[in-house]
Order: C-alpha cells, then structure tokens, then sequence
C-alpha cells in the first residue's frame, strides 16, 4: 500500500474509533498487513493532521481536517482562557492537557507569524517573529475569547 492509501486508512481507523496511543494504531495497521516503523507512522500522523483530544480524563487522536474552515486562532481560543502578551511571546492559558493541543494546532498550520512553541500542562509559550505579529495574533484570538 502507498503513502497516501496507508494515510486514508488511518483517517478511517481514527474516525471510526477512538485510538489513545501509536502503539495501537500501529498494531491494527499490522492486522491489516500494514507495516510502518515507529518513525513513520508519526511522519504519517504529522502529515494528516491527527491531534490529542482530551475528553473525561481520557486522550485519544482525532483528525484536525474537519476544522479546516476555522481560522487556527479560532480553534485557539476553543482551549484558551486567555491570552497574554510580553514583548513578541505570547502565553495563553488552557485547561490541564490542553496546551500540547493548541500547540499541535500552530504545528498543524505554520503560521509565518509564529516562530515556535512550547507546551506545558496547561500553558503555552508562542514566539513570533516580532512585536507586530505576537499583537496581531493577540488581538485574533482575544476576539475569538469575547465571543
């Protein structure tokens, strides 16, 4: 199987059940006579978009691609509670768990403005390129916050 039909198979797997560790997703690929390195199939998980999803305490993958219309400073300020500026760093502040996730979601979308990140428990350091872009992505995810 090629790349690309390995990778729609794991969009199906991830959709049709809820998968909390590679280990796992790796051992149904095998029962299915797919057979990837540990190294790969994170590439593949990389590359289709899968983030951790914390729900009663339990993680699991699901697939970023049904939120492509939203803006990534949208689906930002779907975990964050707030948001602060000091200089060209930004720290938002989320629920226990969820900083990797909003960290997953700059990942996902390389924003030109965001240099970085760094995941803690519940907070989140964004480096920008500058001043200018950690106001700008500020002020778009403070919008989204007041909704």
């Amino acid at each position: 199987m090629n790349k690309a039909g390995r990778q729609d198979f794991i969009k199906n797997m991830v959709r049709e059940e809820r998968i909390g560790r590679q280990a796992d997703i790796q051992a149904i690929l095998e029962k299915n006579g797919i057979f990837v390195t540990q190294t790969t199939l994170s590439r593949d998980l990389r590359e289709i978009g899968l983030v951790k999803v914390y729900e009663n305490g339990k993680s699991f993958y699901a697939i970023t691609e049904d939120e492509t219309e939203r803006s990534f400073t949208q689906l930002l300020a779907d975990y964050a509670y707030k948001v602060e500026r000091a200089s060209f760093i930004l720290v938002l502040h989320s629920d226990l768990g969820e900083a990797a996730l909003m960290a997953n979601i700059i990942d996902a979308e390389k924003p030109d403005t965001i240099l970085g990140t760094v995941a803690g428990a519940d907070t989140l350091l964004v480096i920008c390129r500058d001043e200018a872009a950690a106001k700008q992505v500020e002020e778009e995810i403070a919008l989204f916050l007041e909704e």
